[in-house]
């Protein structure tokens, strides 16, 4: 689901201002910059990991570096990222799509993309993916991260029992910071199935805190 807002007439003065502005700032955990919408399934990674996490801005017409070229024909992108949107982004997500003029022929589209009480999924393929947005990049959620995010977004209580397992956890983090499941599989003894239930509700208790990497995810102490 979508509303729309279209800048015209003589505002390009203003409009520029205001991208240059979000440029400025950078690519970030709520921030996002495309050239143009030729690869449009990324695009719709980047609108499920900014629903699926804080929210954000997706820029069509900015450069990674920040520099504004915009695009000639901005129908053509909306097309695009609505049609790839409406295909293999499942549930429909929220989000705000305007057309800023920054020139006399050249465009930039904004879109903003409101947090989910839902998870998204990217369906492709008979493939079913989730994203979530780590400072300047979408990554790939792992099945904890989707059922940590899942259970989190219903807003329950989570109760558990703190006993000795709990105690040597929480003793390996004062010693080395973090830890990815296989290590704590390793050094708690628990098979797969016992470790990935007890991480994620320690996470759901706030005992815990997961981020999601490239190469995995690592719990550190909430």
């Amino acid at each position: 689901m979508m509303t729309k807002t279209l800048a015209a007439g003589s505002a390009e003065a203003e409009n520029l201002f205001e991208v240059r502005k979000l440029a400025l700032e950078g690519e970030g955990l709520h921030l996002e910059f495309k050239r143009k919408a030729a690869h449009p399934e990324k695009i719709v990674r980047e609108f499920i990991a900014f629903a699926n996490t804080e929210g954000g801005t997706l820029l069509v017409g900015v450069d990674d570096d920040g520099s504004i070229p915009g695009v000639k024909y901005p129908e053509e992108e909306i097309h695009v990222i609505t049609t790839a949107l409406q295909q293999i982004c499942k549930p429909e997500l929220v989000y705000q799509e305007s057309v800023l003029p920054v020139s006399e022929n050249r465009f930039v589209v904004r879109y903003d993309i409101a947090p989910s009480e839902r998870l998204h999924y990217l369906m492709d393929n008979q493939k079913r993916e989730t994203f979530v947005r780590v400072q300047a990049m979408s990554i790939k959620a792992s099945p904890e991260m989707q059922e940590i995010l899942r259970r989190s977004k219903k807003k329950r209580d989570v109760h558990f029992t703190f006993g000795d397992a709990e105690k040597n956890l929480l003793n390996y983090l004062e010693q080395h910071g973090a830890f990815t499941l296989p290590e704590y599989m390793q050094f708690s003894g628990l098979n797969r199935f016992k470790a990935r239930r007890k991480l994620i509700l320690l996470v759901l208790a706030n005992v815990l805190k997961i981020t999601a990497t490239e190469k995995g995810d690592r719990y550190t102490a909430a």
